[in-house]
């Protein structure tokens, strides 16, 4: 059993492995929430690795469950520990949308939808701060600027050797015509967009107005892959609060709405050109008096 560097997925990989464990033995969450004498909830948000657990606890659980292999008893109670040791983001606090950076550090591929704006794996120092100071009300300038940081740290990820993050991202025309920040901003914006699609683990591809309604209208949306592990996790981001759809029946509703995003969006060569057009109009705002 390999354990991830990664707190948020060593504690989602040992609440899966916990929850197969659970119904091998053929027990309920809530009949295991009785011998232990805890809520239900908790039972299925250590499963859904939303929440730690003690060595302890997975010891007890293990006895539950009947697992008489001690090496797989080790395994899981040294997953619990490990599962105590707080991720890079944990030293900026509170931050939202935690869950998901953890499982983005972590993801080998990334397949994503984004109908307003680059997304943030790709955004330029300037028009992350223009997008984060521009549509989060009563944001502080200090809750701001640790956003800010937090942003720009999560882009380590698509620049490391070691593991390159294969990320493919479809683009609504409406991101690149919108003009976050400014012509300039925006002009620096979508240059570096283009030169990092030039990379060769990162793929661009625009879907043109033209296309019409698409099976993106209903927002944004990213499907998660991952080295170490069949899971796939489709996540959507919302204003208050987030959904991480892992059933395999919506896997597969968004992995097909993608596929048609995919095939209806321009190729990536040709999307290239369409950006250095849009990158066009900027240049010529900024140089108007």
């Amino acid at each position: 059993m390999v354990a991830s560097s990664n707190p948020t997925v060593r504690k989602r990989r040992l609440g899966a492995e916990l929850r197969r464990l659970r119904e091998a033995s053929g027990l309920k969450s809530t009949e295991v929430a009785e011998r232990l004498m805890v809520s239900q909830p908790k039972i299925s948000h250590l499963e859904n690795g939303r929440r730690s657990i003690s060595p302890r606890d997975v010891r007890d659980l293990c006895v539950i469950y009947g697992v008489a292999d001690q090496e797989v008893v080790d395994s899981l109670m040294r997953m619990a520990r490990e599962c105590a040791q707080p991720g890079w983001w944990n030293v900026y606090g509170d931050i939202p949308q935690s869950v998901y950076i953890g499982l983005e550090a972590d993801a080998a591929a990334i397949h994503a939808y984004e109908p307003l704006m680059i997304p943030g794996l790709l955004q330029t120092p300037a028009y992350a701060h223009a997008v984060i100071g521009e549509t989060i009300p009563r944001l502080t300038a200090a809750q701001a600027a640790t956003r800010l940081r937090v942003r720009l740290r999560r882009q380590y990820r698509i620049y490391d050797p070691a593991r390159p993050l294969r990320l493919w991202v479809v683009l609504d025309e409406s991101a690149l015509r919108r003009p976050v920040g400014g012509p300039d901003v925006m002009r620096e914006q979508l240059e570096h967009l283009n030169a990092m699609s030039a990379e060769p683990h990162i793929t661009v591809q625009v879907l043109p107005y033209t296309v019409g309604a698409h099976p993106g209208l209903s927002g944004q949306f990213s499907i998660l892959g991952f080295a170490e592990s069949p899971e796939v996790v489709v996540y959507v981001e919302r204003f208050t609060s987030d959904l991480y759809l892992e059933r395999p029946s919506d896997v597969r509703h968004y992995s097909v709405m993608y596929d048609h995003l995919q095939a209806q969006a321009l190729d990536p060569y040709s999307s290239r050109g369409f950006i250095t057009d849009a990158t066009k109009a900027y240049i010529n705002a900024a140089s108007r008096p």
